[in-house]
């Protein structure tokens, strides 16, 4: 087969299997501001590393719109393009997890469902106990007045990550202010004008709790920008550990969710479920760390 450069036909072959070998794996729209954020080309890494070994294919797909993902998604189903999804998001009132979900087709998703929990396998982290986590190492450092930047508060993880942040406040009896709470985009300019609505106020905060390493980028840059040293003047802590938290100035404290696995972690169940129709709805939990850099000071 070597000597005369034969290959097999792996549509002939899939044909007769029933199987595409393939995977879709869904990121959030909008497509251009979800692919800035280091976060995807991390999760995705962590996919190709087990469908590789595996002897599977990817089709990577996003869209503009909400819409435009779930036309995507149903072409991809109802055309028998692929063998299951993985999506990257969870969010309230999704259609596209709607759709699969009755379909009963194989998917999984990084992150936590709206319905369905116990039927629908998921991947994530423990977003409510890493909220209170990373909340508790400012108050440890003596700081009572703590902002929250967040993503859309639509999303799944931004609501458990605020809700962390929230119970940290309430268990050390500090003030749980509206005022200090602001949800922007996963984007280095949401950071930017976050920073800006929080130190309008008449008393801003000495530490923020920011829900995305490319928000907290953008926080940092800002301070600077306003004269305020980080972390003499305020200090600043974040999630996800991507590289560009650990070579900015100052580096970032951050809470690792370790991207990689979960990517890993998703394609391996996902691949699970297309092989055996009857194997059960999983909630894979991957644990997570704080990394300690240099962008938090103690209150004076």
């Amino acid at each position: 087969m070597k000597e005369m450069g034969y290959h097999p036909n792996v549509n002939a072959r899939n044909l007769v299997a029933k199987s595409t070998k393939s995977i879709g794996v869904i990121i959030p729209s909008p497509a251009d501001k979800a692919l800035q954020n280091p976060f995807f080309p991390e999760v995705l890494r962590g996919i190709s590393s087990v469908i590789h070994k595996m002897h599977y294919s990817m089709f990577l797909s996003t869209g503009e719109s909400e819409k435009e993902i779930f036309e995507e998604v149903q072409r991809m189903v109802h055309g028998s393009y692929i063998d299951g999804v993985i999506l990257l998001y969870s969010r309230v009132d999704d259609r596209v997890t709607e759709f699969l979900h009755k379909q009963n087709f194989p998917f999984v998703i990084v992150g936590k469902p709206y319905e369905y929990t116990n039927e629908i396998t998921h991947v994530d982290n423990d977003n409510y106990q890493a909220g209170k986590d990373i909340t508790n190492s400012l108050i440890e450092q003596g700081h009572e007045k703590i902002a929250f930047i967040g993503g859309a508060n639509d999303l799944f993880v931004t609501i458990d990550r605020e809700a962390g942040y929230e119970a940290a406040l309430t268990d050390a009896n500090l003030k749980n202010s509206e005022e200090y709470k602001i949800h922007t985009e996963f984007l280095e300019s949401g950071g930017r004008g976050a920073v800006e609505r929080l130190f309008l106020l008449e008393s801003p905060p000495t530490g923020i709790v920011v829900s995305d390493d490319l928000i907290g980028l953008g926080v940092l840059s800002m301070l600077e920008e306003l004269a305020y040293n980080v972390p003499r003047d305020i200090s600043l802590v974040s999630f996800n550990n991507v590289y560009l938290s650990e070579i900015t100035q100052p580096s970032l404290t951050t809470v690792d969710i370790k991207i990689y696995e979960l990517g890993a972690q998703s394609a391996k169940a996902l691949i699970e479920k297309t092989v055996n129709e009857d194997e059960p709805a999983k909630r894979i939990i991957i644990p997570h760390n704080i990394v300690y850099r240099d962008s938090v000071g103690k209150k004076n």
